[in-house]
């Protein structure tokens, strides 16, 4: 794929993949469900946990500029299996993640348009709930999106800043109309007397049940890594890209305070007008938030392809366009498919623990990746370590959800962090870097990629049942593709894993090759 990309095209990207998803698609149910006006804080906690792990994806992205994000980081360092399920849920979350946004535009349109959402859907009646609300016009914007992303690249990245720059000017309009139309007793009273009121109406617990509601609306940054290969100063612009749009987004997210199309419904109530800018401005946030996903999408898939995994045919990228077009086209046809009569609610609960585990893993890897070099220095020191500290999130956060009141509670969980923190301070003090990054490297290494990992553990566990339920079902549907095709069909396995190391190598000589002044 060709080197078009630079660092004001990774930063438009970023914020246009992160801001249409969270505004506008998980905002409303996280107020209403879990946080209240407390959903403020909720993107606070997830922007800096969205930051800690971008700092792990450029780590990465900056070393080994290639297309395919985790997948490809994951794949060079614990090999294909975990590479293959981690590639496979985020196919997975950005698929339901777009169908998801494709539902909450047709919401938003008829907002801008003064029509009802039933007007634009039919029921059929002989379908389960959650699938038989059918929308005709969420696959449709779909396909079009598709058509567009199937033939550009650079040109995408144009019309991506154009409706970034529009995008933001009207988040900055929201903004203006409700500090100067809003009521600040909305920040402690409920419009309904009948639901809990107070800045936090559900407590502590429900402010992080909102984080990791609201934690995909991060993914986008996801998208930008994916595009590494198409950038031309990988060391400088992937930095700047990524760290950029996540703390811009945040902000905006922290400054923008009916469930499928909040803010129209909100200010549909003060003024008509007001409310159909925002639902034509919502729209327009919604369609640049689906440009960036399927881009990034269509390159997972592609780069999975590359590796045998799936069929060699996803791998294509046209000769004229350079890009991946069989994988934007099946990719985009499928979340049309899924868009058509999926309820937004299923969706949302789907993609959150699929974003979480991801970037958990990631965290993992650079940790992993920066103390152990393979075949030269023991890895079960830092596997343990690993092991360890996730095994202490997780205790820590089972005794937050399940142990009852009182006052051994806070004692417990103290002593949870405490050993956390030993565990990571005997690690820091006993098991040197194997390397040192040559361009970047997460700062204060091994203490931000471990609040990472704890982070994505604690708010892993604030997921719900059925969340979980739909996770196992995907992972072993997953196992089961690649125990039957992928392990047999891949590079690896045909040629002794002498290609994908090969690869490696040269990727690694490229970047060590880069001109020493742009080291950040």
């Amino acid at each position: 794929m060709h080197k078009t990309l630079r660092c004001f095209d990774l930063v438009a990207l970023g914020i246009g993949g992160m801001l249409g998803a969270g505004v506008f698609v998980t905002t409303g149910r996280a107020t209403r469900l879990y946080a209240g006006p407390a959903t403020v804080i909720s993107y606070a906690i997830a922007g800096l946990c969205a930051l800690l792990s971008a700092f792990c994806y450029t780590e990465f992205a900056v070393h080994l500029p290639v297309a395919g994000g985790a997948f490809s980081y994951l794949r060079i360092t614990f090999g294909e299996f975990a590479a293959f399920m981690t590639g496979a849920n985020l196919v997975t979350e950005y698929v339901m993640s777009n169908a998801a946004m494709a539902r909450g535009f047709t919401s938003y349109l008829g907002a801008a348009m003064g029509i009802s959402t039933t007007k634009w859907r039919f029921v059929l009646p002989f379908l389960p709930d959650g699938f038989n609300e059918i929308d005709v016009v969420a696959p449709a914007v779909m396909l079009i999106i598709t058509l567009v992303i199937c033939y550009i690249t650079r040109e995408s990245s144009v019309v991506n800043m154009i409706l970034t720059a529009l995008h933001i000017l009207f988040i900055a309009f929201v903004i203006s109309m409700g500090f100067w139309r809003g009521d600040w007793n909305n920040i402690t009273h409920p419009g309904n007397p009948n639901n809990p009121s107070g800045f936090f109406p559900y407590g502590a617990s429900g402010v992080f049940n909102g984080v990791a509601m609201v934690y995909l609306s991060y993914i986008g940054y996801d998208a930008v890594s994916t595009m590494a290969e198409e950038v031309r100063s990988p060391v400088k612009d992937i930095s700047i890209g990524l760290s950029g749009s996540v703390v811009i987004v945040t902000i905006l997210y922290c400054l923008m305070i009916d469930v499928e199309a909040p803010f129209s419904t909100t200010f549909r109530e003060r003024r008509e007008w007001v409310a159909m800018v925002v639902g034509v401005g919502a729209s327009f946030g919604i369609v640049t938030s689906l440009l960036v996903a399927m881009m990034g999408q269509a390159r997972y898939m592609c780069v999975i392809g590359r590796s045998n995994m799936v069929p060699i045919w996803f791998a294509r990228v046209h000769p004229k366009t350079a890009t991946p077009v069989n994988a934007s086209a099946f990719l985009g046809i499928f979340t049309a498919v899924i868009s058509l009569f999926t309820d937004l609610n299923v969706l949302l609960n789907m993609v959150s623990i699929g974003t979480l585990f991801v970037f958990y893993m990631v965290s993992n890897v650079v940790v992993y990746r920066r103390y152990v070099v393979i075949g030269t220095k023991n890895p079960w020191p830092t596997l343990s370590f690993l092991c360890l500290f996730s095994l202490t999130s997780i205790i820590f956060t089972l005794l937050w959800h399940l142990a009852p009141l009182g006052n051994p509670k806070p004692f417990v969980l103290a002593t949870c962090v405490v050993i956390a923190v030993s565990i990571l301070q005997v690690f820091h003090c006993m098991v040197p870097q194997a390397r040192k990054p040559a361009f970047w490297g997460v700062p204060f290494m091994p203490w931000l990629p471990s609040i990472s990992i704890f982070l994505n553990v604690f708010l892993l566990g604030s997921l719900d049942g059925p969340s979980y339920a739909r996770f196992g079902f995907f992972s072993a549907l997953a196992v089961l593709v690649y125990v039957l095709y992928s392990v047999h069909a891949s590079f690896d396995v045909e040629i002794e894993g002498s290609l994908g190391q090969k690869n490696v190598e040269i990727l690694e000589e490229s970047a060590e090759m880069e001109d020493p002044s742009q080291k950040v």
